[in-house]
């Protein structure tokens, strides 16, 4: 009894230190492959994460790869015949040696005996956009940015690229269809480049076309960037259904019109400087802590050149009155073209003049 509680002890002891070390290599293989050798010299997780190292250490400074190396991987492999790794050497050795198919086989092989495999997902994609086969190249980079945490942004500018091709467009929607957290990524990629405007509005689904659609604003500003406001405006408020008038110079006049985003409605602050809020009866409610400058309320706005005039009732404590102005400059101008303070304002009114050259500016 003694002895068989003995080689039960001597076996438990064993199993722990099997899977104490065995964890310890599979923490350490990835990352720190010397380390993981140290634990367990004969591993195949840290012989097949050791030679990958000297594979990217080799291609880093030019240099071929060694015999030795292959030699690794491929004792490895018997000893781990589910590792993707050797499949992905083997993908790579036959892209380089111009034979598409058996670098297919070898990456297909590695991504079913590791399907969270990014190398894998990786090498397919670029062996499919290579071989003109676009949608199973945006499947597997759909793939991708599902298991990378920084997947979708990471290859978002990637799939922008291949949506300036008007002919691309079906599979970029099927593409939206299937993976929907990449659309916005995209669009917003897309967004960055004036030329790519029809782009994003003819990608963008309708559950994408509000005015909280995350690539509305970078739209707006690439437009004012390039001097194109009118047509930022037009797209602002076809997006996010704002009613303008014939006429209308100054959107939500009344203060009643949250829905409509920035800029070319207005934008308010809460901050260290004071409080800018819209309230019942067609009212701006102000608070200003007398403390520091800045902006409590701004818009966009897009006057012809000529003369204006600004009038509003002021009611509340006016102590400050003369403290807080009202200004507008140029878009992209450090200095204000005309201010006036509160009091004066309602007294008298504010008449501005826009000169020529001055396409777009904030109030």
């Amino acid at each position: 009894m003694i002895v068989r509680r003995g080689v039960v002890l001597l076996v438990a002891i064993v199993l722990a230190v099997e899977i104490v070390r065995n964890s310890a290599v599979a923490q350490f293989a990835e990352f720190a492959p010397a380390t993981a050798i140290r634990f367990w010299p004969g591993h195949p997780a840290a012989e097949l994460s050791s030679a990958m190292t000297d594979i990217g250490r080799s291609a880093r400074v030019g240099r071929s790869v060694g015999g030795d190396v292959f030699a690794k991987i491929d004792k490895a492999a018997m000893k781990a015949p589910l590792a993707p790794e050797p499949f992905l050497v083997q993908g790579v050795r036959a892209q380089l040696a111009a034979s598409g198919a058996t670098a297919l086989q070898a990456f297909s092989a590695a991504q079913r005996r590791d399907p969270r495999s990014l190398a894998a997902a990786y090498f397919l994609a670029d062996h499919f956009f290579r071989s003109s086969q676009p949608i199973e190249g945006l499947k597997q980079i759909a793939l991708l940015a599902r298991l990378s945490p920084t997947g979708i942004q990471a290859l978002a500018p990637y799939v922008a690229a291949y949506a300036q091709n008007r002919a691309n467009w079906p599979q970029i929607r099927q593409l939206f269809q299937s993976e929907p957290m990449i659309e916005e990524p995209v669009l917003v990629a897309l967004a960055t480049n004036p030329g790519s405007v029809d782009t994003v509005l003819a990608l963008a689904g309708p559950a994408d076309r509000s005015a909280t659609s995350q690539w509305l604003p970078t739209l707006l500003r690439t437009l004012a960037d390039a001097g194109q406001y009118s047509r930022a405006r037009s797209i602002w408020a076809q997006i996010s259904g704002a009613r303008i008038g014939p006429g209308t110079l100054l959107y939500d006049a009344g203060f009643s019109e949250a829905t409509a985003p920035p800029p070319f409605n207005w934008s308010f602050t809460s901050s260290t400087v004071g409080v800018a809020e819209r309230q019942r009866g067609g009212r701006l409610h102000v608070l200003f802590y007398s403390q520091e400058d800045g902006v409590l309320a701004s818009q966009l706005l897009v006057l012809p050149p000529g003369n204006y005039r600004l009038s509003m009732n002021l009611s509340g404590d006016l102590q400050h009155a003369s403290s807080v102005i009202w200004s507008i400059r140029c878009d992209r101008s450090p200095t204000a073209l005309a201010e006036v303070t509160l009091d004066v304002a309602a007294a008298r009114g504010w008449h501005i003049q826009i000169p020529a050259g001055c396409a777009e500016q904030w109030l």
